[in-house]
């Protein structure tokens, strides 16, 4: 017997991916057209949550559904409970997708933060789904657009005084991947050799001995995030600010 779902609550999810260049999110395609409704219309990955699981549980079956991925980085971040928020064509779209009967929908959005890979990639293309540059999307269905630009304000408040952003890179990373990742995020242009001499003096991160190979350039060090050094600034309730009076 197919589990029961709820017909008034759903999660979307914001899943961001960093590819070294460009903040990224993965966006899917509805199923099917639905008089006047065009199949080729992107929305955030997202479901009604069932009967039996919590919100949390649900919006990890949704990336697990889309990513392939379980135990990756996922916070709440706001409910968008206006009673219009989805109305006419749309309603009658979610109430076909989802073989339910309902007047109103209170959606609980989302973040996830994943470390792109081309497997990841290779993935969501097999699903149907696709990276999208954050800074290039015009229109979602919906209010998506709203529960995007939301998360994206709470993924850059995180950014400024935790480690969050070492969940979008992979395990060892250069210094200036991390800068371009700060840049990406939060729009900010960064100095160079204050942002090296600051996040280097801070400890945050250790160097590996390793460097980069078949490059062009002069081969950069990899380096990987000290959690040790974070927990202790913590316990001592030192506030870090990662890029503050880092910018030009």
């Amino acid at each position: 017997m197919p589990l029961e779902k709820n017909t008034a609550i759903s999660v979307d999810c914001s899943v961001f991916g960093f590819d070294g260049k460009s903040l990224k999110v993965l966006l899917i395609r509805r199923n099917y057209s639905y008089d006047g409704l065009s199949a080729d219309d992107l929305k955030l990955p997202g479901a009604m949550i069932l009967e039996n699981e919590t919100l949390p549980e649900a919006a990890s079956r949704v990336l697990a559904e889309s990513t392939g991925l379980d135990n990756i980085y996922l916070k709440q971040t706001s409910i968008f409970s206006a009673p219009d928020r989805v109305s006419g064509k749309e309603m009658e779209w979610i109430c076909r997708f989802h073989g339910i009967n309902t007047k109103r929908v209170v959606t609980v959005g989302y973040y996830a933060l994943v470390k792109l890979n081309p497997g990841i990639v290779s993935y969501t293309s097999r699903k149907g789904a696709k990276w999208v540059d954050v800074d290039s999307i015009r229109t979602l269905i919906m209010d998506h657009m709203e529960i995007l630009a939301d998360a994206l304000a709470n993924l850059q408040r995180e950014m400024t005084h935790t480690p969050v952003a070492f969940e979008l890179l992979p395990r060892k990373f250069t210094v200036q991947e991390l800068q371009s990742l700060f840049e990406a995020v939060t729009g900010i242009c960064i100095d160079n050799r204050n942002f090296r001499k600051k996040i280097l003096s801070s400890g945050l991160i250790s160097p590996t001995g390793e460097y980069e190979k078949n490059v062009s350039h002069k081969p950069a060090q990899y380096y990987i995030f000290n959690r040790s050094v974070y927990k202790k600034a913590v316990k001592d309730k030192f506030r870090l600010n990662f890029i503050n009076n880092w910018t030009y």
